[in-house]
């Protein structure tokens, strides 16, 4: 199985093998979106009570995923994309408030999505193994999707960028929300999902599902690096 026909949900069952994307380095962009600071960071497990111990043991999977594989290969992707002349953008979640007054509905409502990330706080800055370099852009979102709460779309117009290529979390939540406006705005997208988690593997898995093959193709990092050296 290629990632061709890897990810079909019940829509694409027997559905003809998509055709390449277009990975020519002068219109195209790698993005990758919220791999920030405040979602890496754990407290002490001896510390939490039984309850907390129980969410932090569930929230494992996630970060062993996160430093075993999106990072890393993040990382190298990345370092493919800057050797290729290809675009590198990064979108974070941060509020230009200190209270947050600024954020969208969706950063506000209780429970885990209500995250205060004030903007010059180190809890909302991109992490240290994926930080911009030269004049690489970085856009700043109180929403879900990063094209809605910023001018990513009117940016990547103006680059001349036709295919993104998606990285990043959560699969399920901005990077879903971010993989359907592009689609909507026409950009084909990419997603990598290698290079990208969500909560559980289950969620990243039925997400994957649900985008492949009409918002985006979902392949490996392997195959984007093959696609970039024989385009």
């Amino acid at each position: 199985m290629t990632w061709k026909t890897s990810f079909r949900s019940i829509y694409y069952d027997g559905a003809p093998e998509p055709a390449d994307p277009d990975l020519t380095p002068s219109t195209t962009a790698l993005l990758i979106i919220d791999v920030q600071n405040t979602y890496l960071e754990r407290p002490d497990r001896a510390a939490l009570p039984a309850d907390e111990q129980r969410r932090y043991d569930a929230w494992t999977p996630f970060h062993d995923r996160m430093h075993e594989t999106v990072i890393p290969r993040t990382k190298e992707l990345l370092q493919l994309c800057r050797d290729k002349g290809i675009e590198c953008l990064f979108a974070r979640i941060a509020c230009h408030t200190k209270d947050g007054r600024d954020r969208s509905l969706s950063q506000k409502m209780p429970g885990w999505n209500n995250l205060l990330l004030p903007k010059n706080e180190a809890p909302s800055q991109l992490i240290a193994a994926l930080q911009p370099q030269g004049d690489e852009i970085v856009v700043t979102k109180t929403t879900d999707s990063a094209l809605t709460g910023t001018n990513l779309r009117l940016i990547l117009t103006n680059l001349g960028i036709k295919t993104v290529i998606c990285c990043g979390i959560f699969t399920d939540q901005c990077v879903s929300s971010t993989v359907r406006s592009l689609a909507d705005e026409s950009f084909a997208v990419v997603v990598a999902e290698d290079c990208c988690a969500a909560g559980s593997a289950e969620l990243h898995r039925r997400e994957l599902e649900i985008m492949n093959m009409i918002y985006c193709h979902v392949m490996g990092s392997s195959d984007i690096k093959h696609l970039m050296a024989s385009q």
